[in-house]
């Protein structure tokens, strides 16, 4: 009986640590996702990784979206939940690895499915995205780069929606100083 129990505690244990290692990757994944989702600057550079007409990125989304899904609110829910921990982790590794084929050839791609005037575009609002976060810049020219920059991506990328809230935030506290 008392081996029983110890050997209960052994799994529920092992258990805690697969839970704390998918979330952790989980986590992992999830920062590498946010450096492109809140960097517009960074994100110019790999448009691929919030276009949603890609198979891999949509895939890559679909995948993180599962796992957010599946994520325990109390990971102390999951210990003796063998099911539900492999349902989370398996998410969690899909996840990371559609990610990371994502990354892989956005990286490759970078720019090349844009045409050179596209590509002009997105160097020069890449240009004024960093004027418009350019703290030595005027309120009036981070402002008016910030306008010119989406004059250049619109129907070219979708900004996210998060990242642009941001930015307009940054930029709209900078205007106020």
């Amino acid at each position: 009986m008392a081996q029983a129990k110890a050997q209960g505690h052994v799994d529920a244990q092992t258990q805690r640590r697969e839970i704390a290692k998918a979330i952790g990757e989980h986590e992992q994944t999830d920062a590498r996702w946010f450096g492109y989702e809140m960097d517009l600057v960074t994100l110019l550079d790999f448009p691929m990784m919030t276009d949603m007409r890609e198979p891999l990125t949509v895939d890559f989304h679909k995948a993180r979206h599962r796992a957010d899904l599946l994520r325990p609110t109390d990971p102390e829910s999951m210990v003796g939940d063998q099911p539900a921990l492999s349902e989370y982790r398996e998410a969690v590794h899909t996840y990371t690895i559609t990610f990371d084929v994502a990354e892989a050839e956005a990286k490759r791609r970078r720019r090349g499915n844009f045409t050179p005037e596209e590509q002009e575009r997105l160097v020069r609002a890449q240009r004024l995205l960093r004027l418009a976060l350019d703290d030595a810049a005027t309120a009036q020219e981070r402002q008016n780069a910030y306008l010119k920059a989406r004059k250049e991506l619109d129907g070219l990328i979708v900004l996210p929606s998060s990242a642009r809230a941001q930015l307009e935030h940054r930029i709209a506290g900078q205007i106020e100083a």
